[in-house]
């Protein structure tokens, strides 16, 4: 019998890595005799480069950047194959490298972001995968794509910092100076939400609260990232209110689609195609995937989705071990997952289940691996 493991993180408690582990020595704990094997995975979100960079045995590399408050701060991307790099914006205009109190969208920029691109173009990488979540940016990418030789102008010809208070002061756009090296790269962006850029379910309104947006603040913001949609729909005739994906992480969706002629995708489709997931399935019996929580949520591009999807086309059954379940958690069985299992085995709280993250994984999944093993004797 053959095994594969391929689970999201849980998040603050165990990596994808740890997981494959815990999953490997419980597997040979139950069964006599399988043969096993782990691929780390993600959604395009946080740990997006480090699943594919193991998973392809390549290298990453680290650089100085801006961080979202025009600090410095060290990001690290990774690179694979002939030219391809896989970059998280997260690393260098996260919200977790901006303290809780000086969380104000107005006052961030994905400045580094742009950093991390050019360092990989500079490096010769031509192919970039660019995973676009958790940001505490509502600049529109301005920011990004300013640190790429675009300039962004106030009606007085003067240029704009790229923060998210310059939205609203914008008045052209002059790409004249961005680096050439793009028009020979192939972009393509790792986005899960399908938001425009305004509007009630666009970047301001839907995200700006989780980023330090005030009532007042997101009024201000989304009057700038209208007049940003107005300003781009005029110079290139390009609207993004019609564009899926424009509004992703403060609308760095709708710079790397517009200036940089990116392709949205899927990420956690992306990460998949990037670690070769469907030649790891050959000859696979039972996959295991998992994630801190499943709930409603992990039916829209999550990685249990992802991974339930590609071994049913193949006819695998998938089990899926999990954190916790919340409201709708069932709602995965649609998606390849033949049954679900918690690693919670009591009333506990979310600090202990956390500190103990490594036991309480392990004996559930030596619990499920018996359920298997008991189903084998009775067929």
């Amino acid at each position: 019998m053959k095994l594969l493991f391929a689970s999201d993180s849980f998040k603050g408690s165990l990596t994808s890595e740890q997981t494959i582990k815990l999953l490997t020595r419980a597997a040979h704990d139950v069964f006599s005799d399988c043969e096993t094997e782990g691929v780390p995975v993600a959604d395009g979100g946080e740990g997006t480069v480090c699943a594919v960079v193991s998973a392809q045995n390549g290298n990453t590399v680290k650089c100085t950047v801006h961080d979202p408050l025009m600090g410095t701060t060290e990001a690290v991307y990774g690179v694979f194959g002939e030219g391809q790099a896989v970059i998280e914006m997260s690393a260098a205009s996260g919200l977790t490298l901006v303290p809780p109190k000086l969380r104000n969208p107005l006052n961030t920029t994905s400045y580094g972001t742009g950093e991390l691109i050019k360092d990989a173009l500079e490096k010769g990488y031509r192919k970039l995968s660019i995973a676009i979540g958790g940001s505490a940016t509502n600049d529109g990418g301005m920011g990004c794509i300013r640190a790429l030789g675009a300039r962004f102008l106030d009606k007085e010809g003067l240029e704009l910092d790229g923060f998210g208070r310059d939205l609203i002061r914008l008045h052209s756009i002059d790409l004249s100076g961005l680096d050439k090296r793009l028009e020979q790269t192939s972009v393509t962006v790792m986005c899960d939400v399908n938001n425009p850029l305004c509007g009630a379910d666009g970047a301001t309104m839907t995200f700006g609260a989780q980023k330090g947006a005030t009532e007042e603040i997101k009024e201000q913001l989304e009057r700038g990232m209208c007049n940003y949609r107005d300003i781009i729909k005029k110079e290139f005739d390009i609207d993004c209110d019609t564009m899926p994906g424009a509004g992703a992480a403060g609308g760095l969706g709708a710079a790397l689609s517009v200036f940089l002629k990116g392709t949205m995708r899927s990420g956690i489709e992306t990460v998949l195609d990037l670690i070769r997931f469907d030649k790891r399935l050959s000859g696979v019996d039972i996959v295991v995937t998992g994630e801190g929580r499943t709930d409603r949520q992990s039916c829209f591009g999550k990685v249990m989705q992802g991974v339930g999807m590609r071994a049913k086309a193949k006819g695998i059954p998938v089990l899926g071990l999990s954190g916790s379940l919340g409201e709708g958690a069932m709602d995965i069985m649609d998606y390849g997952i033949s049954s679900l299992m918690t690693s919670v085995n009591a009333p506990m709280s979310l600090e202990h289940a956390v500190e103990n993250a490594e036991t309480l994984y392990y004996e559930a999944a030596v619990r499920m691996f018996c359920f298997v093993r008991t189903g084998m004797k009775l067929r």
